[in-house]
């Protein structure tokens, strides 16, 4: 894995002005995505990065951007402690299924990894336009927060997302929309914390990357306050169902491409 990781940092070094270029659309889009719904940046923005780089490489510049974005999301709700008491238990498999899987990929050829991200793009994209809605009763969660956390900190190792099952798994709980919402920033700073150990431990995270990062941080920012702006003009049901046949679209992409 060292090998190939080495390999794609010279290959992203050899297409720098290409790869700046798609770091600052796919994080200005995930920004604005973010800011309109409340969601998304992860998920967009490695998506469109997995065109032109490894999924571990795209995580490592999402951790900047979405560490701060989710920090403010996170700041921004009612109800921190509730949920903090609530969730623990997911967040904690979370945690523990990033590290296990980062210790179980160890040494394994990711050749797989865009596939599996398309998968994971195609599967949260059908989750989220099919009609069905789940309810999951509150004494369920004693036993399933920790194996949804550990399930998506599996998934986030493969992908470089942590969306599959978390998001839809807090939607079912349904919760009102600003506690959904905190909830949601709440999950993903915990997760990019964990991600971001799992790729210390990787040797992902090197200083090569760090001008990436700051570009990143720097579009998100800028995406998710239009976002915000953009939140009381646009129809969110609606902006959501065309987030989620874009997801679907570049997923199959990604995953067509992984078979080729």
């Amino acid at each position: 894995m060292e090998s190939a990781l080495a390999a794609a940092l010279v290959s992203l070094n050899s297409a720098s002005l290409l790869v700046l270029c798609v770091v600052i659309f796919a994080f200005s889009l995930a920004g604005v995505v973010k800011g309109v719904i409340g969601l998304g940046l992860p998920t967009v923005a490695v998506g469109i990065l997995g065109l032109v780089m490894a999924p571990t490489q795209a995580a490592a510049i999402l951790l900047l951007p979405s560490l701060v974005t989710n920090l403010w999301q996170l700041a921004a709700g009612p109800r921190f402690g509730a949920l903090l008491k609530r969730l623990w238990p997911l967040l904690l498999g979370t945690c523990v299924g990033t590290w296990s899987g980062t210790l179980l990929f160890e040494g394994v050829s990711m050749a797989w990894a865009p596939m599996a991200l398309g998968a994971a793009l195609i599967a949260y994209a059908v989750v989220g336009l099919s009609a069905v809605r789940f309810a999951v009763p509150r004494r369920a969660e004693a036993w399933l927060n920790p194996l949804v956390g550990l399930a998506t900190g599996i998934v986030t190792v493969a992908t470089g997302v942590f969306v599959v099952p978390t998001v839809p798994y807090l939607q079912a709980l349904e919760m009102e929309r600003e506690d959904l919402i905190q909830a949601l920033g709440l999950n993903f700073t915990v997760s990019t914390f964990a991600l971001a150990g799992g790729l210390l431990h990787g040797g992902v995270l090197r200083p090569a990357l760090a001008g990436f990062a700051a570009l990143a941080l720097v579009a998100a920012m800028a995406g998710m306050f239009l976002g915000q702006k953009l939140r009381s003009r646009i129809r969110p049901e609606v902006f959501r169902r065309f987030f989620f046949w874009g997801l679907l679209l570049l997923g199959c992409h990604l995953a067509l491409r992984g078979l080729i």
